[in-house]
């Protein structure tokens, strides 16, 4: 299924274009199955990965945030909690715990207590084979208070991942970017400080599958 999904991703993009912020009257919610591009809200680089390890830490896959909206290798696939499932096109609502798997490659976004190379804080990588990989790839989704109709995650919107284990949140910083082989990429950790503008992230580029409907 993952395959298929991907060809759409790659047939439906609205490349290099932001969907703009949802009129109240036609609120679109971000849903389980949909493939995705995340922007950090800040720097308004995509999260993003590749087959190039890390040179020491984990030597996992490195996971870095990049400045482009066209480059296939920031496609990320929207699962379910480690060990759960959820029906494709259901509303992933705030609080959520879930697992976002990068397409090309197939491990899951993952942290743990490795140091980052170039901050120094907590790495973050990619991790699994095949799109299986353990509890240390589990984020809870956590809402800006006011902005998600519904208390339901919303296209457009900033929200923060918290990574449940350690419970430090996803960020990216332009002070700590690469050279070669990651030229221009910023690097991606985890960082324990609550609602740091570097902390937020909002969809961007995607394939969304619509909710079910409801007769």
């Amino acid at each position: 299924m993952l395959t298929i999904l991907t060809l759409l991703a790659s047939s439906f993009l609205c490349q290099g274009e932001e969907p703009p912020l949802e009129e109240e009257d036609d609120f679109s919610p971000v849903t389980y199955g949909s493939n995705i591009r995340l922007m950090n809200v800040h720097t308004r680089h995509r999260l993003h990965s590749h087959e190039i390890p890390y040179g020491q830490g984990s030597f996992g896959q490195s996971v870095t945030a990049y400045p482009s909206g066209e480059d296939p290798n920031s496609m990320w696939y929207l699962k379910a909690a480690h060990g759960k499932h959820e029906k494709r096109g259901t509303p992933i609502k705030c609080g959520d715990i879930i697992r976002l798997e990068h397409i090309k490659t197939r491990k899951n976004l993952h942290s743990d207590n490795f140091q980052s190379p170039a901050s120094k804080q907590q790495e973050v990588s990619a991790f699994g084979e095949n799109g299986v990989g353990n509890e240390l790839d589990d984020w809870k989704v956590i809402c800006e208070p006011g902005k998600h109709k519904h208390e339901i995650w919303g296209r457009g919107l900033p929200v923060m991942f918290q990574h449940v284990h350690t419970q430090k949140y996803l960020f990216t910083h332009k002070g700590f970017t690469f050279n070669a082989p990651l030229q221009n990429q910023q690097e991606v950790t985890c960082f324990d400080k609550f609602d740091d503008p570097e902390n937020k992230w909002k969809t961007a580029e995607g394939v969304y599958f619509k909710p079910p409907r409801v007769e």
